[in-house]
């Protein structure tokens, strides 16, 4: 199950509501902003037929057709996530009559707006999305590492994954990960430090280009340390076995 972090916070902002003043509520924390083309290099390693340059060129040219699509005034659905639409924004004040609208006086804006797919079998709606995700304080998984840390010279820490894979490759290479047993494991294949919601290993996937993986274990809430590997494409006629 997917792992959404968030926090806590008290409002402080004194011209509240009497009945929200003081009180504490929840905001949703974000780790990383995915470009296009990390997450084309993602979609490629879930096992899919296409490389990243492949996705990524899909993905753009789906992002033209979806703008060229509303601005003729078509709504574009996209099965099991939901439709998108345009909608428009008017200056405060609007005409005093019908005839005297104008659109380049009294318009102010176009909106691309998304509604998400509420068929049962793909429910996406607010209320439904909810129930799909596991919740994770980020204050707890902050206290999590901070054991970690002190507990490792004990032993009884979680022994941290085993990353394998041939560098420097000529062309590709397959990079397998092992942790403990009934751990799963957590990795990122850009250097970046992983979390208890980076990619999910599951199988053994393959890099194209040059590249730092890192991977942790997760059990029982606990976070073993951080397991690295630099994976080198060999450049031009080098012989990645000398």
């Amino acid at each position: 199950m997917s792992k959404i972090l968030y926090e806590v916070y008290q409002n402080d902002i004194k011209d509240s509501e009497s009945v929200m003043f003081g009180k504490w509520y929840a905001r949703l924390k974000s780790i990383e902003t995915l470009s296009t083309e990390r997450l084309a290099k993602h979609i490629s390693e879930h096992g899919s037929v296409f490389t990243a340059d492949v996705v990524e060129g899909v993905m753009k040219k789906f992002k033209t057709c979806l703008l060229e699509m509303l601005l003729e005034s078509k709504k574009v659905k996209v099965a099991g996530l939901g439709t998108f639409y345009l909608t428009c924004e008017c200056q405060k004040g609007g005409a005093d009559k019908e005839e005297d609208f104008n659109v380049n006086q009294h318009l102010k804006a176009l909106h691309i707006r998304f509604l998400p797919d509420q068929a049962q079998e793909d429910n996406l709606s607010s209320r439904e999305f909810i129930k799909k995700a596991e919740f994770v304080n980020v204050k707890s998984l902050l206290s999590s590492g901070k054991d970690d840390e002190e507990g490792g010279a004990d032993g009884g820490s979680l022994a941290a994954p085993t990353l394998s894979g041939e560098t420097p490759f000529a062309e590709t290479t397959e990079v397998t990960i092992s942790g403990p047993d009934g751990a799963e494991i957590r990795y990122t294949t850009d250097g970046s430090t992983p979390t208890a919601v980076s990619t999910l290993y599951s199988a053994p996937f393959s890099l194209s280009d040059s590249a730092t993986v890192k991977a942790i274990a997760i059990k029982d809430g606990k976070s073993s340390g951080v397991a690295s590997k630099s994976f080198t494409k060999a450049s031009g006629g080098d012989d990645p076995d000398q």
